[in-house]
């Protein structure tokens, strides 16, 4: 085994920090305070090469594996949660799941404009009643000739109105039918499909949360993705690469919360030391440490997996499981070390405190990825 980083991942991960530092730390509390979705943002996100990470280059996109993937979303994540949830939903959701599934003609059409940035791309499984149970779904895609006609709507659905395409599953048999589901690819401007309210959020604000409403969305045939009654099965797939990256988005949280206390704890004095030297606060650090070299290393080895093609369910949930719950972890000890300040806005771990708590949500819970996990082992 090497655990030595690539010269292309140290590339990677240096490019997204330099994009980070020059076009996203400006503007944090700016864009957090207003929940602003800043779209000018990800399509210079696109010019560096970072809207379509895993996009093969003959697409437009910069064809790299899994490895380079979690460097970059880390970095950026490590300056703001917000704008690295958004990266990995624009990579590993809409971008992957046309990569993975979709038509030759569909992949020609679409890829190249979201790799480049020149769209903006939304996935839209969770509905209001369906949570965890996404297999209970109520939106309906119901064929009519050369066209399906699509009924329902999706909630907590990232870039939901500023999306210029979404991929949509929509129940086409039987509810709770693994096989009575299908994905769409839906174009913004089509009759019938519109947004709801943004969502006020506690955290991540600057990436935008909102429903997507289908009222006799009438969609073409040919923006099927792979067979009729694939949809839910191919949702799983991505999911498995998905809980990479909120494993990675949780390990920049955990480093930039982390890195905040070490330096806060080496400048704040108290007792005429600082208090670094205290065993109560070194402690804190040390487990904070070593549960972020944890959290590296089981996203590494799924990441190893993945890019060899093998079935990586049980280590994609455990990366993401236990990355999400030490982001909480940390940022809620570099809050406690930061004492008064840290429940101040003038000091970043407020923030990741805040950000942190979607990562144990967000593309399955950590109660959903004990179950994967469990029907693994037991299996």
């Amino acid at each position: 085994m090497n655990f030595d980083y690539s010269e292309t991942q140290l590339m990677a991960g240096q490019t997204a920090k330099d994009f980070a530092e020059k076009y996203i730390r400006p503007h944090i509390m700016e864009w957090d305070e207003a929940q602003h979705f800043p779209v000018e943002v990800f399509k210079k996100a696109g010019e560096f090469g970072l809207m379509g990470i895993l996009v093969p280059e003959e697409y437009g996109g910069s064809g790299l594996g899994y490895h380079e993937y979690i460097s970059i979303i880390e970095e950026v994540s490590k300056v703001d949660p917000s704008i690295g949830l958004s990266l990995a939903a624009q990579n590993s959701l809409c971008t992957n799941h046309i990569l993975q599934f979709g038509s030759e003609e569909i992949k020609q059409k679409y890829l190249p404009k979201l790799a480049l940035g020149e769209f903006i791309g939304a996935w839209g499984l969770t509905e209001h009643n369906t949570g965890s149970d996404a297999g209970g779904m109520n939106t309906t895609a119901v064929r009519d000739g050369d066209y399906y006609i699509l009924n329902g709507a999706k909630n907590f659905i990232t870039h939901a109105i500023s999306g210029n395409i979404a991929v949509v599953i929509a129940r086409t048999g039987e509810k709770g039918d693994s096989h009575g589901m299908s994905a769409f690819v839906v174009e913004k401007g089509t009759p019938g499909f519109s947004s709801g309210k943004k969502e006020n959020k506690m955290g991540m604000r600057a990436s935008e949360t909102a429903e997507l409403i289908f009222d006799n969305c009438k969609i073409p045939v040919a923006n099927l993705l792979g067979e009729e009654g694939e949809g839910f099965v191919q949702s799983m797939k991505i999911l498995d690469g998905g809980r990479i990256s909120i494993g990675a988005l949780s390990l920049g949280i955990a480093k930039g919360a982390y890195e905040a206390a070490l330096q806060y704890s080496k400048d704040r004095v108290q007792f005429g030391k600082p208090i670094s030297k205290f065993q109560g606060i070194s402690f804190k650090l040390a487990d904070m440490a070593t549960e972020i070299e944890a959290s590296e290393l089981l996203l590494h080895k799924a990441a190893f997996l993945k890019n060899k093609g093998v079935k990586m369910t049980k280590l994609s949930a455990m990366c993401k499981m236990y990355a999400s719950e030490t982001c909480v972890k940390v940022a809620n000890e570099a809050l406690q070390i930061h004492g008064g300040y840290g429940y101040s806005k003038e000091f970043p771990v407020e923030k990741f405190y805040r950000d942190s708590k979607l990562c144990t949500i967000g593309e399955g819970t950590t109660e959903i990825q004990k179950l994967v996990i469990s029907r693994e082992v037991l299996s």
